[in-house]
Order: C-alpha cells, then sequence, then structure tokens
C-alpha cells in the first residue's frame, strides 16, 4: 500500500475504507473483514456515524495487529468546547478498542473549533492521536485555525471527485505541508460522474472501471482516498489501482471535465452548520 507522509513525520495510507452511511453490524464487519483480505490497512469512521462500536469489534476480532492498522474518526459539531472534546474522544477511544488514534478530525468547521483543536492539540501531546487534522474546512476557516493553532492540521478532509475537484483548495493545502484527503472520490452516486464520457474513454484504454481510473486520478494528484462499499466485489475492485498509471494527457482530460459541483454540506453555509450542533 502506498503510504504518504504527513507534516509531522507520520504516515498515512493513501488508500481506506470509509464506513459512512453504513448502518447495519454486520454488513460493516462483513465489509471489513473482506478488506482487511485484500489488504486494506485504513479505516475512516466518525461519531456521527454511529458504527465506531462495530468497526472496533471488526477489528479486534481479526489478526490484524494493531500497529499495523490506520484508524481515523471525527467529533462531531454538538461537541463544541475543550471539555466536550475530550469526552467525545474518549467514548470513541472506548467504542474503537483502542487506546489511541492514528487520525482524529474536526468533522465540520462548527462554531468553537479553536477550542477543539486546543482540546485536539492536548490529546496529541499526551500521544494519545498520532495526527491530529480537519475536515470540510475552507480556506478562511484554516485561516481563522492558524491564528490559535500551536499545532498544524496534518490532514483536511474534504469532498473531491472529477466533478469537484478542489484545484484552489488544493493549492493552498500544499502551500501549508497540509494532506488533502477526498471524501465522496467517486462522487457519491449522485454526480453521474462514473458514467462520464472521458471517464469511460480512459477506463476502457486501461481495461479498468471508471471507479478505478478515479481512483488512481486522486491517487497521482497526492490525495489521501477513502472509498466506502459494503460489497467485497467492489472493496477489491478499489484497491486493485496500484498497476496502471494515467498518462499526462489523461490527467488533463481529467482536470477538463471539472464542474465545481458539491455534492452535499457546504462548510459554508452556516444555517447547515448551526442545525447540524444539535444533532448526535
Amino acid at each position: 500500500m502506498e503510504q504518504l507522509k504527513l507534516n509531522n513525520g507520520q504516515t498515512i495510507p493513501q488508500l481506506g475504507l470509509g464506513v459512512f452511511k453504513v448502518q447495519d453490524a454486520d454488513d460493516l464487519k462483513r465489509s471489513v473483514a473482506a478488506a482487511l483480505k485484500e489488504g486494506y490497512r485504513h479505516f475512516d469512521t466518525a461519531a456521527i456515524y454511529h458504527n465506531e462500536a462495530w468497526l472496533g469489534e471488526a477489528l479486534a476480532e481479526s489478526d490484524v495487529k494493531r500497529e499495523d492498522l490506520y484508524i481515523t474518526s471525527k467529533v462531531w459539531n454538538s461537541n463544541r468546547t475543550y471539555d466536550e472534546t475530550i469526552a467525545a474522544f474518549h467514548e470513541s477511544l472506548k467504542k474503537l478498542q483502542t487506546d489511541y488514534l492514528d487520525l482524529y478530525l474536526i468533522h465540520w468547521p462548527s462554531e468553537g473549533y479553536n477550542e477543539k483543536w486546543r482540546a485536539m492539540e492536548d490529546l496529541y501531546n499526551d500521544g494519545l492521536i498520532k495526527s491530529i487534522g480537519v475536515s470540510n474546512f475552507e480556506k478562511p476557516h484554516l485561516e481563522k485555525l492558524l491564528t490559535t493553532a500551536k499545532v498544524k492540521p496534518a490532514v483536511n478532509q474534504i469532498e473531491t471527485h472529477p466533478y469537484f475537484q478542489q484545484k484552489e483548495l488544493n493549492k493552498y493545502l500544499r502551500s501549508l505541508d497540509i494532506a488533502h484527503e477526498a471524501w465522496g472520490p467517486l462522487g457519491q452516486g449522485k454526480s453521474n460522474v462514473l458514467n462520464d464520457p472521458t471517464l469511460v474513454k480512459i477506463a476502457e484504454a486501461h481495461n479498468k472501471s471508471v471507479a478505478q481510473v478515479i481512483l488512481r486520478w486522486h491517487l497521482q494528484r497526492e490525495i489521501i482516498v477513502i472509498p466506502k462499499s459494503v460489497h467485497a466485489e467492489r472493496i477489491a475492485q478499489n484497491i486493485n489501482v496500484f498497476d496502471f498509471t494515467l498518462t499526462d494527457e489523461e490527467m488533463s482530460l481529467i482536470a477538463a471535465i471539472d464542474k465545481n459541483q458539491r455534492g452535499s454540506g457546504d462548510p459554508n453555509d452556516e444555517e447547515f452548520l448551526k442545525n447540524s450542533m444539535s444533532r448526535d
């Protein structure tokens, strides 16, 4: 598995399994077992997904050592203070049956994220988290965070796919040496990107699926990807992307199909962020 080096010297597997919206324990456990069999070691969850405990069980039941796994979780918007963030983190640890996390993220830039970050810095300095980062942060959110942060975020996990390529934010993250991680890397099934004629043609040229081409495109942009699936066949297909390379021309063709089309959850929508703080 390809690894990316983060700005704090830690490494992260560039491809992992996301478990967003997996709301059946058996489905999750089967998908994790299938992923481990195929060579996945990076797993991405969040408190708001309500499946941390199932993921913890699935990983504990496997024969893969904890030090060979990479586990990410996220603190939700309803936890807005220092103390609430500390408590939420320890609850996630308990559910995941581990004594540390590899990566812990602020899920959205909702009210209080500077205080959340202060709590996460302390957890990081105490050795309970290997790396800390953010999710769904735009440039203004990062600028505000960096006015008080003592530890720079290692990762920003943001919606990214061929119809929403995040070119400007990607450039900004590179300038700060913050890794770009993509959620919804295949377009979340909403954008019809899997039927895009340009991508179909490139996929045919490589004898690969469109999903594999998209994941390869992300990897060549040095973006971390966490495609989600509960189907063993797709889980296997999604990791089978290290045996081919897209040409510069193909990368340019994909760059040209960007529509700046966000699928869901706008971090600039104050009403959305405000409402999310009352959800658990």
